[in-house]
């Protein structure tokens, strides 16, 4: 219970941190840009329309600052003759709630600063840099007047805006009307239960007990009556203050303040330290930081365990988007994300970059050629790799994908091809050149062809001037009677129609028989090609080899039925290294949520094994749904009961896709890339990068 009381209030805390870290700096340049509008209508006009009325005297002022703070260009000096300004105005004849809301907001940007977007923050990065006499004395004396008075700043404004919506209950007395514009509060006093809420929510805020809850609950008011189109200047203001009370929360003068001292005292990993000593911890030791590897990892992060990862890759690989690499539209660095910065918050964790070669089962050690790490617990997660069947000289003819490496070389191959095509002389090497052939039809089959068609297609219709890239062929070969048998009849038979759309040539119930450099044999038919991609069998790692156990003929490891090894009830197989089966005998896919569930579930047997907890059982396989991308706006998905084609099954994978992203930066990444590439219809990352080979060699 601890252990998941501390996961969840690091969770918490994090969640918190980085969303102060990320919409801090957007909601003060939106304060800065509000402000300035105001000061700048304002010193344009003899008589102002918003909070702040106009100054005639000092319309010069008021424009100097407006434009300063717009800026973020001295923002400092800039906010503190704002608030000046508008404190004038407030005490003077007309003050209301919006002068000294200006005058709060405008205080806190000469007290607090500008944030990250503005021309200051890079001026004083250059000038902390800068060896000038006197540089830093003024960062200095700005950081002791943010850190004594943001904190009675942060103070007042809870009061005041508590002040507010206490009054919005009706509950302050009849000079709030001198204060407060009638048609800011009436919105709010229309149900009795409203103003209740309004009335507790205001004292919360106010004392800064669950501050943060106050004023979400104060801002969806605000918002859902600006909405509602009763909406007034002075609510844009509650807007502004509210949203930077719910990010950056009560400050160190609130009720939240010792709650939180607690909560740290009593669960050291909610602040980020190690919550227990490391000595003597079971050690718990996982090869492979693929999917299941990671989650495993993860769910290991608070049990009191020496938990390491070894992995003879340094980045986590986000396969499914591993085909757009190699069909240049994603690059490597949008799918990959290092595997100690997304492990470097979990103290009991430490990652190891090596390549394991065997387990000594005696020993209980991870052997990585001369060294070895032991273990009281392992989990192997070391994926699989291509299988072609026992023609295993067809590999540097026809390569896979599943690695960043493959989808480098594979998107060399396919660029290539097109070069080379523009300088061919003879026509028929032309054609065989712009000839692609991807075996397996499969998903990863299946989008390979499709994204290699809409590339030659779309992507490059204007670039070549001695061939036409649409001319390109693309063919796809299946054994199997159907492309992606595991999908219903129908939905494969939509994916067989929405390829045939794009130009591809779906030949099923064919076998490739033999291949050589300059083309393909299918059946008895020879197909000259310029281009053959592998996708349709792979073969797990050596794991059964190092452990000296049965395994099935695609090597994988059969497993007990909470993904132990048969012997050893401290090792773990989880994904496409394990032959596991559900209650029902059915064999559970090879998937990346079927993955993380097993790690999950590995990880679970082996905290229970450590706490003295009941063993949890055995491994259950929730299919969450499959989905598969043919092209541009058509996809199919398969949620049981549930089957979609064409647009709606696009946007679904999309969102789907992204959401499985790890880190930010990369969701960012590849949405913006997938949008530029769906509004302009070209690829942002055609480059052929490495070694290339002369034409007369195998392009590898």
């Amino acid at each position: 219970m601890a252990t998941g009381t501390t996961a969840a209030l690091a969770l918490a805390r994090d969640t918190l941190g980085v969303c102060e870290r990320v919409l801090r700096p957007v909601l003060l340049l939106a304060v800065r840009l509000w402000l300035a509008g105001l000061f700048l209508q304002t010193s344009l006009a003899t008589r102002g329309a918003g909070p702040v009325l106009g100054l005639e005297p000092l319309a010069f002022v008021e424009a100097v600052a407006a434009i300063l703070l717009a800026l973020g260009l001295m923002t400092r000096p800039a906010g503190m003759a704002a608030a000046l300004l508008a404190l004038l105005v407030h005490f003077g004849p007309g003050g209301q709630s919006g002068h000294l809301l200006c005058a709060l907001l405008a205080l806190g940007l000469a007290v607090g600063g500008p944030g990250r977007l503005s021309l200051d923050a890079l001026i004083g990065e250059g000038l902390r840099r800068a060896p000038l006499p006197l540089s830093r004395w003024p960062e200095r004396i700005y950081r002791a007047v943010e850190r004594h008075g943001m904190p009675l700043l942060v103070l007042v404004l809870r009061l005041f805006m508590g002040w507010l919506f206490w009054a919005a209950g009706g509950a302050a007395g009849m000079d709030t009307a001198a204060l407060v514009s009638a048609a800011a509060l009436a919105p709010f006093m229309t149900e009795p239960a409203t103003t209740a809420a309004l009335l507790g929510a205001g004292v919360l805020l106010a004392v800064g007990l669950a501050g943060r809850l106050a004023a979400l609950v104060l801002l969806a008011a605000t918002l859902a009556v600006a909405l509602g189109g009763q909406a007034v200047p002075e609510h844009a203001l509650w807007v502004l203050v509210l949203a930077l009370l719910l990010v950056g929360g009560p400050g160190p003068w609130s009720l939240d303040a010792p709650i939180d001292r607690w909560l740290t005292r009593r669960f050291p990993a909610y602040d980020g330290r190690p919550a227990f000593s490391l000595e003597g911890c079971p050690r718990v030791v996982i090869v492979g930081a693929g999917f299941g590897g990671l989650a495993a990892a993860k769910a290991l992060s608070a049990v009191k365990a020496r938990v390491t990862v070894i992995d003879r890759h340094n980045y986590h690989l986000f396969q499914p988007l591993l085909y757009q690499v190699a069909t240049a539209s994603l690059s490597p660095s949008d799918i990959a994300m290092p595997i100690r910065g997304l492990l470097r918050d979990q103290f009991n964790t430490r990652v190891l970059f090596a390549k394991v070669t065997g387990i000594d089962l005696e020993a209980r050690a991870v052997v990585m050629g001369a060294e070895r790490e032991p273990f009281d617990h392992l989990i192997l997660a070391t994926g699989a790799r291509h299988a072609y069947f026992g023609r295993d000289e067809w590999e540097p003819l026809a390569p896979g994908l599943k690695k960043i490496d493959d989808a480098t070389q594979v998107r060399q191959r396919i660029l290539l091809a097109f070069e080379r095509a523009e300088t061919a002389r003879d026509p028929d090497e032309a054609r065989r050149l712009l000839t692609f052939v991807v075996v397996g039809g499969g998903p990863t089959g299946v989008e390979l062809a499709g994204a290699i068609a809409e590339l030659a297609k779309q992507g490059m219709d204007k670039d070549f001037r001695a061939i036409d890239p649409a001319g390109a062929r693309v063919v796809l070969v299946q054994s199997a009677p159907r492309i992606l048998p595991m999908f219903p009849e129908t939905l494969s038979a939509a994916a067989a129609a929405a390829l045939a759309r794009i130009g591809v040539e779906v030949r099923t119930g064919a076998r490739v028989t033999d291949m050589d450099e300059t083309g393909i044999c299918i059946g008895d038919q020879r197909l000259p090609a310029g281009t053959v991609l592998w996708a349709a069998g792979v073969r797990a790692s050596r794991a059964a080899k190092w452990l000296g156990c049965p395994a099935d003929r695609a090597g994988r490891v059969a497993v007990e039925p909470d993904l132990s090894v048969p012997g050893h009830a401290n090792i773990f197989v989880v994904g496409d290294t394990a032959a596991a089966t559900g209650p029902d005998g059915a064999p559970v896919p090879g998937l990346a949520p079927a993955a993380k569930q097993a790690g999950r579930h590995a990880a679970r047997v082996i905290t229970a094994a450590i706490e003295g907890q009941r063993h949890p059982g055995p491994f259950r396989y929730r299919h969450m749904g499959s989905l598969a991308t043919i092209g541009r706006d058509a996809a199919i998905a398969d949620f049981g009961r549930l089957r979609l084609s064409g647009h709606v099954a696009w946007w679904l994978w999309g969102a789907i896709h992204v959401l499985f992203l790890l880190g930010a930066r990369n969701r960012l990444s590849v949405m913006l890339n997938w949008v530029w590439s769906y509004v302009s219809d070209r690829h942002s990352t055609r480059l052929i990068t490495g070694p290339v080979p002369e034409p007369s060699e195998p392009v590898a």
